[in-house]
């Protein structure tokens, strides 16, 4: 396995849409092993092959206190069975070091294939729910940090930058 670079806001190749997976193989395989060793080591809850500059729908996530709970989504889609919305204080591995309250659909069903090419189909809520819509918005070239004000954006856009030159 190999850790891999996340992409960091404001790069533009977080804002490029990613392409269905044709056919899940050995090769997508390993970019799973890799995206579970780096956000693991990251460390984070979830991440998208976008922020690793791999543009297929590819989505790991284990928002388990272990790390011994890892789900695999390929090509997901998403449907909202509940309307009803909440706030969650959300970070992201693109945009190291912010978190800022996002509102989102509370009860989702995700269909996807697993990391075997296997359709599956499931109905999370709360944490796993707002994981899985986090990551899915990377696939279609959106950050967390587009559900806040401009104000906001360009501030953290600021401060990634300047810490970006420090470093």
């Amino acid at each position: 396995m190999a850790r891999l670079t996340i992409l960091e806001f404001p790069d533009p190749r977080l804002r490029i849409h990613a392409k269905p997976v044709e056919t899940v193989d050995d090769r997508i395989r390993t970019l799973i092993d890799d995206m579970f060793e780096t956000m693991y080591d990251a460390p984070g809850v979830g991440l998208a092959a976008t922020q690793v500059n791999v543009h297929e729908q590819v989505v790991v996530i284990d928002v388990s206190e272990n790390h011994d709970q890892p789900l695999v989504f390929i090509n997901p889609k998403i449907e909202v069975l509940d309307e009803t919305l909440f706030d969650y204080e959300e970070g992201c591995l693109s945009v190291p070091g912010f978190y800022e309250k996002v509102t989102r659909p509370r009860h989702v069903r995700v269909t996807a294939l697993d990391r075997n090419g296997e359709p599956f189909t499931i109905e999370p809520e709360g944490l796993l729910a707002v994981c899985i819509q986090h990551e899915c918005d990377h696939l279609n070239g959106k950050l967390f940090v587009d559900y806040l004000s401009n104000l906001k954006r360009q501030r953290i856009r600021a401060k990634l930058e300047k810490h970006r030159k420090e470093a």
